[in-house]
């Protein structure tokens, strides 16, 4: 019973702390504005007109008041942490140093010093005010998917009316209704209807994408004309929509291995510097190198300089912004650590098909032997395919513009890795490969064409070849010659077709390598044989989409998935999905990973350059309060504005729409 009580009373706490970005601004700036005007009447020497002797301790309290409006958090949060045995932090540093500054005005012989002890509270409140506002924009770019979230499905009841239903109560096979302006909740097949989507929020394309009877659509998209009726083919849970939101959520548990650096860093820097300045503050005095208010002035400074928090906040905040700038350009990555070794991957393999290729099976060409004419080819050739599901079958199907009676059939023999026989109109018929031609010792020839070739014979009679070839995709040569420009020393194409497809498509595209007619263990063999090839600070990347793609994936430095119809394993294995399933945005991927390095770099060298000099400065005596406070919050404010720039992909953006 006890328990039941205490929990809302503990829920109750942690909302009251809770405080909204809009009301710390309010209240920092209350705190500034208090600070400044008693600033402005201390230096026109109001208070010592108005209180004489007794002026100082009215500046101490009227110094003190903004402190605690702009700090009292800072403070409750550094008690807080001791009591749970985290001494050593950003929040400890800031009220020992501030508290400290105050204290100085029990020296008589030094200057009072609360205008600096306040200030360092006010310009670190600030500077938190700057954390808070980049991470919230950074945060926007990568949540804005959280909007694709559907909140409901719409199922046609017996009446013909529609009706709102959770998307998780939906099954897999229901027909759900998506009207124009509605999300749609789950990934299925179109039944009926036609409309354009609107697919940005998933893959940062522009372009509507046009859909109808036939067309697979997933989940997330926004429909924009017509109302569409979809066949459901995942469960709300399984479908495109709530893969990408748990990727999302995800993201911020997979640490670069710069990001731990610097947490670990951060952990035994912030107790030295604290044990430094208390021994610069206490040790030159015992030993009558100077005046106690001297050394406890030098060992304040020099705490205000050593925060951290310039290095603890930009640096998570870089790869942050990282992350989000590849969410605007339809790109997940699945955590910084990724983001990083993309950063420098020199090697990149391909899965050929559907990632460089479209994946489908196209019939480009029929070459019907003298005295033949190409569409009786190909009508005897889709006819004994009628029974197949092939993706090749399939095609031979697509390309024929009649009506296939499937009466005219009989004896309908699938021979396994060889092709079809079939009696059409009591004509024999076999339609296959070169094996299947041998095994029926019928004569063929070879066709000069790149591709599937499909021979078909007709009572004993070679009367024709057909050529299937899978086409390579738009943009494919542009991602292999921006992967090339981009500093990539090796691209890879690996593959189960046939060498000579292969070649020519590596040809055409311009890849450095190639190795066909593998089996998924040999393309782990082929990853793992050039894992082995790369340069010690060199990582290797790989593209596919796949179930047999899964274990090459988990086997890379770095996986990348095609995300819009790759498979559900390929995308689980990948490390990084692109969502628009353009192999062009690798490279734009890598831009992105190489400018966070960059930005985090600079960072890190900025914030430890500047902070060690002035803690020289501080140790000499020469470096004052103010210049801490500039070594601290000055540091911190422009190494996060510098980390905001992660974010900034616009020009990736124009590129990718074009």
């Amino acid at each position: 019973m006890t328990g039941a009580v205490s929990d809302p009373k503990k829920k109750k706490k942690k909302r009251k702390k809770k405080e909204s970005l809009d009301h710390k601004v309010k209240r920092v700036g209350v705190a500034l504005g208090i600070f400044f005007v008693v600033m402005l009447l201390d230096e026109l020497g109001v208070f010592d007109s108005l209180f004489g002797g007794m002026s100082l301790y009215v500046e101490f309290v009227l110094y003190l008041a903004p402190w605690w409006v702009a700090g009292h958090d800072v403070l409750l949060k550094a008690v807080n942490n001791i009591r749970h045995g985290k001494v050593f932090d950003e929040n400890f540093l800031m009220c020992v140093a501030t508290i400290g500054a105050f204290g100085m005005v029990f020296f008589p012989d030094t200057d009072p010093h609360m205008a600096e002890g306040a200030a360092v509270m006010l310009f670190y409140q600030v500077g938190e005010i700057f954390q808070a506002y980049a991470v919230g924009k950074s945060r926007k770019s990568i949540t804005a998917m959280m909007d694709i979230a559907p909140d409901y499905a719409n199922i046609e009841g017996a009446d013909g009316e529609l009706v709102q239903v959770d998307p998780d109560e939906v099954s897999v096979g229901d027909i759900i209704v998506v009207k124009p302006g509605e999300r749609v909740p789950i990934d299925g097949v179109v039944t009926e209807g036609e409309s354009q989507l609107d697919t940005a929020a998933l893959t940062g394309e522009s372009v509507p994408r046009h859909v109808e009877a036939g067309s697979q659509i997933i989940s997330g998209c926004i429909n924009m004309t017509g109302l569409l009726r979809v066949k459901t083919t995942k469960p709300f849970g399984e479908s495109t929509v709530s893969r990408i939101l748990e990727l999302v959520e995800n993201a911020s548990e997979k640490k670069a291995r710069t990001e731990n650096f610097i947490t670990r860093f951060a952990r035994v820097y912030t107790p030295a510097v604290c044990y430094a300045a208390l021994a610069l503050a206490v040790l030159p005095s015992l030993v009558g190198l100077g005046a106690w208010s001297d050394w406890i002035l030098r060992g304040l400074t020099f705490l205000v300089v050593s925060c951290p928090c310039a290095l603890v906040i930009s640096v998570p905040l870089s790869f942050f912004g990282g992350i989000g700038g590849a969410s605007k350009l339809g790109i997940l990555v699945k955590g910084s650590n990724y983001l990083e070794a993309l950063a420098s991957v020199d090697t990149v393999v391909f899965d050929k098909t559907g990632t460089l290729t479209n994946g489908t099976f196209n019939v480009v060409a029929i070459h019907p032997e003298e005295g033949f004419d190409p569409d009786y080819v190909l009508s005897f050739a889709a006819h004994a395919e009628a029974y197949s599901d092939h993706p090749i079958a399939l095609s031979v199907k697509a390309a024929y513009t009649g009506k296939i009676d499937e009466t005219r059939l009989a004896e309908v023999k699938e021979e396994s890795g060889h092709g079809v026989s079939a009696k059409v109109d009591e004509h024999v018929v076999l339609v296959g490969n070169d094996k299947l031609m041998r095994a029926h010792h019928e004569e063929f020839h070879n066709c000069e064409l790149t591709g599937t070739i499909l021979h078909v014979a007709i009572d004993d009679r070679y009367v024709g070849h057909i050529v299937i070839a899978d086409v390579v995709k738009d943009d494919a040569a542009e991602a292999i010659r921006a992967l090339h420009d981009a500093g990539v020393k090796k691209t890879v194409m690996l593959t189960g077709d046939r060498k000579e497809v292969a070649d020519a498509v590596a040809a055409e595209l311009g890849v450095t390598e190639v190795h066909a007619q593998l089996l998924p263990a040999d393309k782990v063999e082929q990853v793992e044989r050039l894992l082995k090839e790369e340069p010690e600070h060199g990582k290797l990347a790989f593209v596919g989409d796949g179930i047999n793609d899964a274990p090459v994936l988990t086997r890379a430095d770095v996986g990348i998935a095609m995300g819009a119809m790759g498979s559900d394993a390929a995308i689980e294995a990948a490390d990084i999905v692109l969502m628009d399933d353009k192999p062009s945005n690798i490279a734009r991927a890598m831009h992105v990973a190489r400018k966070t390095m960059r930005i985090v770099w600079q960072n890190i060298i900025f914030a430890l350059g500047v902070k060690l000099l002035i803690l020289v400065l501080a140790a000499l005596g020469i470096a004052n309060m103010w210049l801490a406070v500039f070594g601290d919050v000055g540091v911190a404010v422009i190494a996060i504005l510098n980390a905001m720039r992660a974010m900034n992909v616009g020009e990736l953006m124009d590129r990718s729409s074009r």
